[in-house]
């Protein structure tokens, strides 16, 4: 048993500071773990969330040391417990309270995408048939929690707050999972370049880097996104042929 030093941010709405915390720690511990003992003993107040403890529900997203991370995947042994152990609330959303953002942003935006619309069942038994490659093309989408560590750490939206016309990498991973649908009949490709800003994206990395389920978000969900965009919008060849058909008509 040894203990270490925790600098967990404090405060409401953004109006707040840091405190430190000494707790004793031990092998094995996460950092939920000892927020959990600085909570049960010392601050009875500290508002943070959390609900699996398992890294599948996406609540207690924070950053540790100015990374945005699940406190319940961060194993003490990772960090260098000389230095205190910084925990704040994810900068991109607005503050709450103590570790506590409010996210609800993130399910409005879902809700402006088109939803899955399947084709006609082409079996008897009113069922379809697929390929299995492209099953498990849109399978890795499917792994998201939902943490937003990935929204948090997209500079579009957390240093130029592009709230309003760019829906950030998280709904960039949903729209592919539905684009990519072997059986989705929708095409999304122009609310992609205009209402939900796949422009803004620059294609940094950071938000796959910080993915806990290693979701490749870049390579596999915003480029293939990307193309399909250019395609059918800078396509000069696909230009020329609109430009012919529309003198003929």
């Amino acid at each position: 048993m040894s203990t270490a030093t925790f600098r967990i941010y404090r405060g409401a709405q953004g109006g707040g500071e840091m405190k430190d915390y000494t707790t004793e720690v031990s092998e094995g511990m996460v950092v939920l773990d000892a927020l959990h003992g600085i909570q049960a003993d010392q601050a009875n107040d500290l508002a943070m969330r959390w609900n699996c403890k398992a890294g599948k529900c996406g609540s207690c997203s924070a950053e540790i040391n100015g990374k945005p991370r699940l406190m319940c995947m961060t194993r003490l042994n990772e960090l260098d417990l000389d230095k205190p152990v910084t925990v704040e609330p994810m900068r991109t959303f607005p503050h709450v309270r103590d570790l506590v953002t409010d996210v609800s942003w993130n399910y409005r935006v879902k809700k402006k995408i088109k939803p899955f619309t399947p084709r006609t069942p082409d079996a008897p038994d009113g069922t379809w048939r697929m390929q299995q490659a492209d099953v498990d093309r849109v399978q890795e989408f499917r792994k998201c929690i939902e943490c937003f560590l990935c929204q948090d750490v997209c500079h579009v939206l957390r240093d130029h707050h592009k709230e309003e016309s760019f829906i950030g990498p998280r709904f960039l991973v949903y729209a592919a999972a539905l684009e990519m649908h072997p059986l989705d009949t929708l095409d999304r490709t122009e609310e992609l370049k205009e209402a939900h800003g796949i422009g803004y994206c620059n294609i940094t990395k950071c938000c796959t880097k910080v993915c806990p389920e290693g979701i490749h978000i870049t390579d596999n969900a915003i480029i293939p996104l990307k193309e399909r965009v250019a395609d059918q919008f800078y396509d000069p060849v696909k230009a020329l042929v609109r430009l012919v058909r529309g003198k003929k008509a």
